[in-house]
């Protein structure tokens, strides 16, 4: 190197010994690949010890399980509930939607005008045919009827004094004592008093009858509603209303039909039958009144495709109430001794209604069927299964033809400690009730449990040698 050089030879020479620095750094990783080590022999040390003898416990008593009970290919058995098709009778019903009406409900109004004097009702009440309800001022009336009184007495007067001037008259007219023009206009002068008379005795009986209408009754047995007028006021001839009076007693549900039920419902009244008519409420669930059918409408409505029907419904506890919405279901007929499934047993499908039918105590076939009547719960096979048969009411979501499944009843709360006792002696390939893995994982993972526990002690003790 150039002496003149600015650099310094000593410094020249000392800079390749600056190197070590990249000592400490290679240190550094060394320690940090330790540290790495020393975590994955931790995790290995953790999963060796925890993890893998639950793997392998569960995984040796699955197989055990699978195998006990009856499991093909490799399939565990499907739990499933099964019931037993029975033979019973169920009635044909029909359900349409209805209303509450009321055979009577009258409004009632005054036929005369005047001041309503007394209110003779309680809101709510209940009232008899020819019960007192309100009272009009009658002295109106009572003054014109004195009135066309005077007027007929004094006609009458008119009427006897032209009788017997007619019979004068007649007696003159026999001694040729009088014309006979005379005669004949003392009888047209009778018969117009007896016409005056007449027009009298109309108007004396009009004002009675209008007294008499200043009293107002209940034209019908029936609840009495909220008063809509109150003593004091002005009432109107005809227009104004002064109560609803409803009958409640009997009462009636009017109901409708799809026009296709008609004729069975029609086949049943030309026999006479009575057929009855149960009324349940909005929710359909729980019945209100039992009734009998009435009669049917005489024609069906062309806009909806139904026809009207009319029960009767004695309504003794009043829990029919006038304008409610009920779902009125008609008895029409009887089933008599049909084979009967539960309604959840029965599938639909391309090929149709079907039922997992059980082959054996282990196995299920699919069986079509045919269905006839239901009622809700209960349905009536025309054919496919026969009384006896037991058909998969509960679990069918992941079966299939000829599929493995274990019955599982529900103990009795008395034969609760009997159940759970049953577990431990019932065969692998029974059928009983035996809850999966539950008995048989205690023993593996005991006889494991007392051979880890060495096995850690001396894991333990091997950090403290040198």
């Amino acid at each position: 190197m150039n002496e003149s050089s600015p650099i310094r030879t000593e410094t020249a020479r000392e800079f390749p010994v600056e190197a070590p620095v990249v000592a400490p750094r290679r240190g550094r990783g060394l320690l940090w690949l330790l540290f790495l080590a020393i975590v994955a022999g931790g995790g290995w040390y953790a999963y060796k010890t925890y993890y893998v003898p639950k793997t392998q416990t569960a995984g040796e008593t699955a197989p055990a399980r699978g195998k006990g009970r009856g499991g093909r290919g490799g399939d565990p058995a499907q739990a499933v509930g099964v019931a037993t098709v029975t033979t019973g009778d169920v009635p044909v019903v029909l359900s349409g939607l209805g209303t509450v009406t009321p055979l009577a409900t009258v409004t009632v109004r005054s036929q005369i005008s005047g001041y309503l004097t007394e209110i003779g009702y309680r809101e709510g009440q209940m009232v008899k045919k020819g019960d007192f309800l309100a009272q009009i001022d009658p002295r109106p009336y009572e003054a014109q009827l004195a009135q066309y009184q005077g007027q007929l007495m004094r006609d009458q007067a008119l009427l006897q004094n032209s009788k017997l001037d007619l019979a004068r008259f007649q007696r003159l007219s026999q001694q040729d004592s009088i014309s006979k023009q005379n005669v004949d206009t003392q009888a047209a002068l009778v018969k117009q008093n007896e016409g005056t008379v007449a027009a009298d005795q109309a108007l004396v009986d009009q004002q009675k009858l209008n007294i008499t209408y200043t009293r107002i009754t209940s034209p019908v047995d029936g609840r009495v509603g909220l008063r809509q007028i109150d003593q004091g006021n002005y009432v109107t001839a005809a227009s104004t209303n002064l109560v609803v009076v409803t009958q409640l007693h009997p009462i009636s549900v009017i109901f409708t039909l799809p026009e296709d039920d008609v004729a069975r419902v029609m086949k049943r009244v030309r026999e006479g039958a009575k057929l009855t008519v149960r009324a349940y409420d909005r929710g359909d669930t729980n019945e209100i009144a039992v009734g009998r059918l009435e009669t049917v409408d005489n024609q069906i409505d062309t806009t909806t495709g139904t026809v009207k029907l009319r029960a009767i419904f004695e309504n003794d506890d009043e829990t029919l109430f006038p304008n409610q919405f009920v779902n009125a279901k008609l008895t029409v007929d009887t089933v008599r001794n049909a084979p009967i499934v539960p309604t959840a047993a029965i599938l639909r499908g391309t090929p149709g209604p079907y039922v997992y039918l059980m082959d054996g105590g282990d196995k299920v076939v699919v069986r079509p069927v045919t269905l006839g009547e239901s009622d809700g719960p209960r349905t009536v096979v025309l054919s496919g299964l026969a009384p006896g048969d037991r058909v998969v009411v509960d679990g069918t979501d992941r079966l299939r033809d000829g599929a493995p499944v274990r019955v599982i009843a529900d103990p009795t709360p008395g034969d609760a400690k009997s159940a759970d006792a049953k577990p431990q002696s019932t065969d692998a390939g029974s059928t009983g009730a035996v809850t999966p893995a539950a008995s048989p994982e205690p023993a593996v993972q005991k006889p494991e449990a007392a051979a880890e526990e060495p096995k850690r002690e001396r894991r333990r003790q091997r950090p403290a040698n040198p």
